[in-house]
């Protein structure tokens, strides 16, 4: 089994930045791609970033150019970089993580085994 806890999310006005992590425990050696998912009152749940095989990165393109997505193998963990923050990346932010998801499926959150309980982040003036 694997587990899942992210932190760093908040209060922050538009413009600035933020950074989540993703502390992952468990059977980890097991994991071979993490990704970031986004979810709104209402709204489906939404890709926003992953690391493939290979920490190769992948962004939703809607935040392609103000977050970097990246990983910490010692630690096993996941990091968001989110800059340039907009009202619009309000949301709770999700963990997640799969053994042997393949590339065609990357954006996809039924894809995923492992999911963590999310955090909170809210852009406003």
């Amino acid at each position: 089994q694997v587990q899942l806890v992210e932190s760093g999310g908040g209060l922050v006005q538009p413009g600035g930045s933020l950074r989540l992590s993703c502390a992952a425990s468990g059977s980890t050696s097991s994991i071979s791609v993490m990704a970031w998912f986004r979810q709104s009152p209402g709204k489906e749940r939404q890709f926003v970033s992953a690391l493939f095989r290979a920490n190769r990165p992948y962004y939703a393109d809607s935040v392609k150019g103000r977050f970097t997505i990246s990983r910490d193998g010692a630690k096993n963990t996941l990091y968001l970089q989110m800059n340039s923050l907009k009202p619009e990346d309000t949301a709770v932010y999700y963990c997640a993580a799969d053994r042997n998801l393949i590339l065609s499926s990357l954006s996809n959150s039924n894809a995923y085994d492992y999911w963590g309980q999310g955090t909170q982040v809210t852009v406003s003036s």
